[in-house]
């Protein structure tokens, strides 16, 4: 087999430097290094297989890391992987292990990795991203997880003790980028196996991160302080971080202006203008990688019916949404992908390119082309979870639906655990729904409606799906960006969720806190790229 080097010795020369607090000459540093992280309500897992939400894994990868990791200003770089090589058919890569060491001072092996991807993807430990791997297209990942297979034959072998080997069933050219993701971190398993379920508590956590676990009080606070067996700790300044719980906007809002926390993401969305008008130097808006929806229910009828699903996606203005509603410079949606991910431009859509009042009259003559009228109005239920945002939402679309078409909507909302069931149940007619990017590249938006992707709307399409296919032959970025232009064509034209507006991220950050990247449209910000400066 005939390998190609892509990582070598640039990747060893730019580790070190990646991986440390920047500190510019002249700052002074503060001489007690301490960070508090604001975090709205509990954590549910400190497990990096087992989890699956964002507030889970800002900590985890403070305690963890992966093969590949995000510098500051989110480019991929090798992680607790020195350099990694790819054979020239793109279906083989190798990572070549640094010597680093778990937070007890075992050194961390290929055997660590190949049982991390292997507990990702027995059916038996349930990780709600075991589907991910899938789509990473690790060889007999999905054929494990569906239980056609057994997890022996997954395609990741350890070649020696600091060498794995990954064999894709086809390929993928983004795949080291996928490795990013928490699930995908490489955890111990001499403690996991060594205390079951209960290797996360504080007294039995082993670690790979910057940082170690010492308390952890459910709904309180969780503490981390640095860990002295971290490969590059000598390069870390913050000693101290910690994450403190809050059960609403308001009350973690209210901490940071006591300066009981230094930042945070949570605070009422009616605050915004006060907050730029009294804090300017301390509220970010950064692009993100985010889309909200309303999904549709495409199986059950009238939203098996595209001119119904059109009508009510055209009798919204956006403009309204992102200018007045929210008014945190998110950006009206007509596509699946966010203008913040690398190499993608949004294709021209006919639909995007009309006025609000031609899109209004469109919507119009659909809604009254599939039989209804004022005497015979489109019902349905829109559900989402509770929050304050979503219901104000919520009550803008229906009213603009209510004006302009003949309908009648009922809201719904419910608690996060019902509605996550009523989603997978199928159990809706439309639902709001939001799409956070795994990774910075278009096909982890585009890849949700697929036939085989999370797609609660039971949507479908063989010409979407082959698209998406004939993208992953094509190496170069800028090139697979027709595919996935083609692909947001056939979603604008079927239409099986609607696109509302691209998040932005706000974040309110005390002045002192420094190395904070404005420029990074990932969420994720790694304490260790950190520091406090001396007031």
């Amino acid at each position: 087999m005939k390998l190609k080097l892509l990582a070598g010795s640039l990747a060893l020369a730019l580790c070190s430097s990646a991986f440390a607090a920047h500190v510019p000459e002249g700052v002074e540093l503060a001489e007690q290094q301490t960070l508090i992280w604001g975090v709205s309500g509990e954590v549910p897992t400190l497990d990096p297989t087992k989890s699956s939400d964002t507030a889970s894994n800002k900590i985890i990868s403070d305690l963890f890391e992966g093969l590949m990791v995000r510098e500051p200003d989110g480019n991929v770089i090798p992680g607790l992987a020195k350099a990694w090589d790819m054979s020239e058919d793109g279906l083989t890569y190798i990572f070549h292990l640094r010597d680093a060491k778990w937070s007890d001072g075992t050194p961390i092996t290929a055997d660590d990795v190949v049982f991390t991807f292997q507990r990702v993807v027995k059916p038996v430990t349930g990780a709600p991203y075991a589907w991910y791997l899938g789509t990473a297209n690790i060889k007999n990942a999905k054929a494990i997880t569906d239980g056609k297979e057994t997890v022996d034959k997954l395609g990741v072998k350890a070649i020696d003790t600091h060498t794995v080997e990954f064999t894709l069933e086809r390929r993928t050219p983004y795949f080291p980028n996928m490795l990013t993701h928490s699930s995908t971190y490489p955890v111990p398993k001499h403690a996991v196996e060594k205390y079951g379920d209960n290797w996360t508590r504080p007294e039995n956590m082993v670690n790979s991160g910057a940082y170690n676990l010492t308390n952890w009080v459910i709904n309180e606070r969780i503490d981390l302080e640095r860990n002295p067996m971290y490969w590059n700790d000598k390069e870390t300044v913050i000693n101290k971080t910690s994450y403190v719980a809050s059960n609403n906007i308001n009350a973690e809002y209210n901490r940071y202006r006591t300066g009981e926390i230094d930042i945070t993401s949570s605070f009422p969305l009616e605050a915004y203008d006060q907050i730029k008008k009294e804090r300017p130097d301390e509220l970010l808006t950064m692009p993100s990688l985010g889309t909200y929806y309303y999904l549709f229910n495409t199986q059950k009828a009238p939203f098996n019916d595209v001119r119904v699903r059109k009508a009510l996606s055209y009798a919204i203005d956006r403009n309204v949404i992102t200018n007045i509603i929210l008014g945190q410079g998110q950006v009206p949606a007509y596509s699946v992908t966010p203008p913040a991910i690398n190499h993608f431009e949004p294709p021209k859509l006919a639909w995007a390119e009309m006025t609000q009042e031609e899109r209004y009259q469109k919507a119009k003559a659909l809604l009254a082309e599939a039989g209804y009228s004022k005497d015979n109005p489109l019902e349905f239920e829109l559900v989402y979870n509770t929050m304050e945002s979503h219901k104000k939402l919520a009550l803008a679309v229906t009213s603009m639906w209510k004006r302009h078409l003949p309908v009648k909507v009922n809201l719904a909302n419910q608690e996060w655990k019902t509605f996550l069931q009523k989603l997978l149940q199928k159990d809706f007619d439309v639902a709001r729904y939001a799409w956070v990017g795994d990774y910075n590249e278009a096909s982890t938006f585009l890849s949700y409606f697929s036939s085989d992707g999370m797609n609660e709307t039971s949507w479908g399409n063989s010409q979407y799906d082959e698209v998406l296919d004939k993208a992953l032959s094509i190496v170069d970025p800028e090139k697979r960006k027709t595919y996935y232009q083609e692909a947001e064509r056939i979603f604008a034209n079927e239409m099986p969720a609607i696109p509302l507006y691209f998040y932005t991220r706000s974040v309110i950050k005390s002045s002192k806190v420094g190395g904070y990247n404005t420029e990074n449209p990932n969420d994720l910000r790694y304490t260790r790229n950190l520091y406090i400066t001396k007031n």
